[in-house]
């Protein structure tokens, strides 16, 4: 199951260096389930972060495919990939665009760790567009998380395969008593 990507907008009262506080907006990703859970979830990674208010001022679906993070680079950016095909029926090449965040220090970097992210693609694509994204972070959900999450999720639906096949036993038993 591929994640889904929100963009959470947050403005809070920031302290810079020189003592002076300064109310900035600043927009972060994480992938959720829901718009609610994104909501709980940037609401726990920013009381974490800041100590200031702070206010969600916009959260919204974004259009990535898949998140590259890369080490030692600080700026995201959005890249644009044309993945290229050939219809069969008419012979003509079509291409259909995905997004790809990619962490970087600069557009050049952000092309090559790009490049590196699609080297396993078996068809032919380009790069049109590379531009740097306002992200200042991404919270991806954690292995540990996801495999609690689906640990719960067997565990739910255990017992609800258990109230159904009881519920299935108490009807057969009732027939049995009505034919006899």
């Amino acid at each position: 199951m591929s994640a889904t990507w929100y963009e959470c907008k947050v403005k809070y009262r920031k302290t810079h260096e020189t003592g002076e506080q300064k109310v900035i907006s600043e927009t972060y990703l994480l992938d959720a389930i829901s718009f609610t859970e994104a909501e709980a979830r940037i609401t726990e990674e920013m009381t974490a972060y800041t100590s200031e208010e702070f206010m969600i001022t916009n959260i919204k679906v974004a259009n990535l495919a898949e998140v590259h993070p890369f080490e030692n680079s600080d700026r995201w950016f959005k890249t644009k990939v044309s993945l290229m095909a050939i219809d069969e029926k008419s012979g003509k090449e079509k291409k259909s665009n995905m997004y790809l965040l990619v962490q970087a220090n600069d557009v050049k970097e952000a092309f090559d760790n790009c490049t590196k992210a699609m080297e396993n693609t078996m068809g032919d694509y380009s790069i049109p567009a590379i531009n740097e994204s306002p992200i200042v972070d991404v919270f991806p959900y954690f292995s540990g998380e996801v495999e609690d999450s689906s640990e719960e999720m067997n565990a739910i639906k255990a017992e609800t395969e258990d109230v159904v096949n009881e519920e299935v036993l108490e009807d057969e038993v009732l027939e049995e008593t009505e034919i006899a």
